[in-house]
């Protein structure tokens, strides 16, 4: 599966962006999508994952009651409203399809661009 970020940008601190990952093949509808961040400096982190029905999510504490994650698997595409940004938030966002937890370790097998996220304080 091919996976193309979209929707990053720079937003004041309190502001919104909406984040897209459209997927490529017909087996998306099967996979289990996430989103996962890279700060300047830092190791890549994650941030939120959903089920391949859309009935599962888990979020990171970081960002939990901030951001929501969805799909539509019609369009083959995952979301994510990211809502009350903060300056911490800034990084670049990776959209990841088939993920996979070992322990508290979570990573994917699919990995699409990066698109990045600036807010300004």
């Amino acid at each position: 599966v091919q996976l193309q970020a979209s929707g990053g940008g720079l937003v004041q601190a309190g502001g919104s962006l909406r984040l897209s990952c459209e997927a490529s093949g017909r087996t998306f509808s099967t996979y289990s999508m996430g989103w996962f961040r890279q700060a300047p400096g830092k190791e890549r982190e994650f941030v939120v994952s959903i089920g391949w029905s859309g009935g599962r999510t888990t979020y990171a504490d970081s960002v939990k009651g901030r951001f929501t994650i969805s799909r539509d698997n019609a369009k083959n595409t995952v979301y994510l409203q990211a809502d009350s940004l903060k300056p911490e938030d800034t990084g670049v966002y990776y959209c990841a399809a088939d993920i996979r937890r070992s322990g508290s370790i979570v990573s994917a097998n699919y990995w699409g661009q990066g698109t990045l996220v600036t807010v300004s304080s």
